[in-house]
């Protein structure tokens, strides 16, 4: 067991023990190297191809989803899948879910489609099939407390819908694997001989499910190699089970533990820093994680009155620090605790006309108009599935209404057979115009499929699907600036399966291999933005893994980090303050952490108090800063140090964060009125030493003129607010002199 603190290198460990066993004769055939996400599969490929060369092609290395995918696509059949299976994403299970609760008559604002399914999801991740659910009384009692007492009767109908599909979710590939090896020992056998070697990068984000199958795997050898940090054990929510790498000595008596301590991302502010706070968790594994980089900067504690003048205040940070520093805008990430809170840096950024991207948002795989081409394929394949079958049955409009696809389907549920039976025999089962327009589109897909048996590859296949079936053609008519995007958005659809074909790493050129890789791809896989010279903005939760020369981890509040919802025992909250860890842990040279003291929340203005977590950091690592732009004197508030705590906010902690506060108090600010002549003025021939008029500063001389371009800049010293640098393409000023 490799303990791999916060950026210590543990891919280039993982790489190099990969090399070495190859150099010692054991063949890459034999070793199966698990990851969590492709693109770190992809780079731990191509590093150890450059070390052995092209024998690292047959590695068995991926995630634990695409691995036993392709196991499941040889050996599915075992358990009554063919070869060619759907794997549903979670629009697809919702909606699946969706049609299934409206079949019961029940209603969905108490039957949530996102709730049901994370109940079912959590219960595959913990080995509990339908049978077992519905023989639990435990489960059984908590959804009739939840007032949900069909939850198990739509888990029963859920599965036996995705198996009658042909279609496994990302859950079911994992469960699935167990079953597999649990029913069938020949099978174990087989793949326990084939991976001599087993190993697994972050270890701590391991479910139940996970752990057993590599344990299986590598019962007979004892070759398991997992490479982990409990530190960063922060996705308890998807399943994740920190147990796991906490007792794996329990599980290999004989184990031998490598420590990795040294980080040589960070500076040794920041890493001393997050170790101050991490040692505040009981549960986790004695290392000492250590830096000989530079000391670097203390690390920024920024105070704001509000969450829009946080907004401002790192804009404008990260506005002066690539001045300041060298920076460009990749350099820079603004990591938060929940989606919600980007809104006020996107504005703030978009003022200062610095380019951002959101990671986490709608990936290109998740539009309409991708969906809808990557279903026709799906069905090309698959013509079992029923969810790409009821997207695509309409689409484009052939008059086949809602009431006959539901018929279609109740139908094949009566009948026993799938709905495919159903509809390539209509008019066995139904007449009028509606089923003229599905004998049609019958005979569309069925002469998909002898492109298919034809040979064609993924690319000629996905073409003339896409110009046959009217897709392209309801999209190149559109030619409003929407419909012209989505027409681009599936041009380069289809100029991502050519490069599937051309790339000579894929033996399987198929349109059903090129399906499984876009099925499996998992959010950090997916970026979709190519111009990369921009500022990150995501979770903290889809940071993990990456590392950035200046990091802001905002909104640092009690009930918002650490979550109001985390903090109702010492496991979850522990997991938090593992989170900021994380966050902290993202930082190479600068590191500045925010709050703001009031905040929108649900329409209401609330007042806010600092996170624990500030405190818990010595303050030796700490350097406070006082708000830079002052609110105008309606929005004033007092400062933390004057103002009473809110209603429900404990007040045990009597110097919560002392070594915080600032040297003076805020004092609320007389807002500026704008003189009765103000006009803004022509700036291009503003120079040094011009007095000028503010509509919100007032009064001021201008110190400096920084010019760029659209991005010239004027320092000027305000008579009330003191020194100001402004953007003169937004900057309204009148020139007095």
């Amino acid at each position: 067991m490799i303990i791999a603190g916060a950026g210590s290198g543990k891919t280039r460990v993982l790489t190099y023990r990969i090399a070495w066993l190859i150099s010692q004769g054991v063949d890459p055939f034999n070793i199966l190297s698990l990851t969590f996400t492709n693109k770190a599969a992809e780079e731990m490929r191509h590093r150890i191809e450059k070390v052995i060369g092209s024998e690292a092609r047959n590695l068995w290395m991926g995630t634990f989803h695409s691995v036993f995918a392709k196991i499941l696509r040889i050996e599915g059949t075992r358990l009554g899948y063919s070869a060619n299976f759907s794997i549903y994403d979670t629009d697809d299970s919702k909606s699946l879910l969706k049609s299934i609760i409206k079949e019961f008559a029940l209603d969905d604002k108490t039957y949530r489609p996102n709730y049901v399914l994370n109940r079912i999801s959590s219960a595959k991740n913990a080995l509990i099939s339908h049978q077992a659910y519905a023989e639990n009384d435990i489960f059984l009692e908590e959804d009739r407390a939840a007032q949900m007492p069909e939850i198990s009767r739509i888990y029963r109908t859920y599965a036996m819908r995705c198996f009658q599909a042909n279609a496994m979710d990302f859950d079911d590939l994992l469960f699935n694997t167990n079953v597999l090896f649990r029913d069938h020992l020949d099978v174990l056998n087989k793949y326990q001989h084939k991976f001599k070697h087993v190993m697994v990068d972050e270890f701590q984000d391991t479910n139940l499910s996970q752990y057993l199958i590599t344990r299986k795997l590598s019962a007979v050898s004892q070759n398991i190699c997992v490479v982990g940090d409990d530190a960063q054990s922060i996705y308890a929510f998807r399943g994740a089970n920190i147990q796991n790498i906490l007792n794996f000595r329990k599980d290999y008596p004989d184990l031998k533990v490598v420590k990795l301590e040294q980080n040589y991302r960070s500076t040794q502010n920041i890493v001393n820093a997050a170790n101050s706070l991490i040692q505040k968790n009981k549960n986790q594994l004695e290392k000492n994680v250590f830096s000989e980089n530079e000391e670097g900067d203390k690390i920024e504690v920024i105070r704001a009155i509000s969450d829009n003048e946080e907004g401002r205040i790192i804009a404008n940070n990260i506005f002066e620090g690539k001045i300041r520093d060298g920076f460009n805008n990749s350099d820079y990430a603004i990591l938060y605790r929940t989606n919600a809170q980007s809104r006020a840096f996107e504005e703030a950024l978009r003022k200062l006309n610095i380019k951002y991207r959101i990671i986490g948002g709608l990936s290109f795989y998740q539009r309409k108009e991708i969906k809808d081409l990557l279903a026709y394929l799906r069905f090309t394949v698959n013509q079992q599935d029923e969810e790409a079958f009821k997207r695509i049955i309409n689409l484009p409009k052939r008059g086949i209404g809602d009431q006959t696809v539901a018929k279609i389907i109740v139908t094949a549920s009566e009948q026993n057979t799938s709905i495919w039976d159903i509809v390539s025999n209509i008019k066995f089962y139904f007449d009028g115009r509606a089923s003229t327009a599905i004998e049609t589109f019958a005979i569309m897909i069925k002469s998909y499929g002898i492109l298919l048996d034809e040979g064609k590859d993924a690319y000629e296949a996905a073409m003339h699907i896409a110009k046959t079936s009217g897709i392209l053609h309801e999209l190149y008519i559109d030619k409003t600036i929407e419909g012209m995007a989505r027409h681009e958005n599936v041009q380069e659809l289809l100029n991502s399966i050519k490069q599937f074909v051309d790339n000579d790493e894929n033996e399987d050129k198929t349109l059903s291999s090129f399906l499984q890789t876009v099925s499996l791809l998992t959010n950090a896989d997916q970026d979709e933005d190519g111009d990369p010279e921009k500022v990150t903005m995501m979770t903290i939760h889809g940071a993990k893994g990456l590392e950035f020369k200046h990091v802001y981890v905002v909104g640092m509040e009690e009930n918002l980090f650490p979550s109001q919802m985390m903090l109702k025992n010492r496991a979850d909250l522990e997991e938090e303050r593992r989170l900021f860890y994380v966050a902290i842990t993202r930082a190479e040279k600068k590191l500045s952490l925010s709050y703001a003291e009031s905040r929108y929340n649900w329409g209401k203005l609330s007042y806010c108090e600092p996170s624990r977590f500030l405190e818990e950091i010595e303050a030796k690592y700490l350097s406070v800063s006082s708000p830079k732009v002052r609110p105008t004197a309606e929005r004033a508030e007092p400062s933390f140090t004057e103002r009473k705590p809110p209603v429900g906010i404990p007040t045990s902690k009597s110097q919560v964060l002392s070594n915080l506060k600032p040297v003076s108090a805020a004092k609320p600010v007389q807002a500026h009125v704008p003189s009765d002549d103000f006009k803004p003025s022509d700036t291009a021939n503003l120079a040094e030493g011009n007095k000028v008029e503010h509509p919100k500063f007032g009064f001021g001389t201008v110190t400096k003129i920084d010019p760029n371009g659209n991005t010239t800049k004027a320092t000027i010293i305000f008579d009330n607010e003191g020194e100001k640098t402004l953007l003169l393409s937004f900057a309204k000023l009148r020139i007095l002199e």
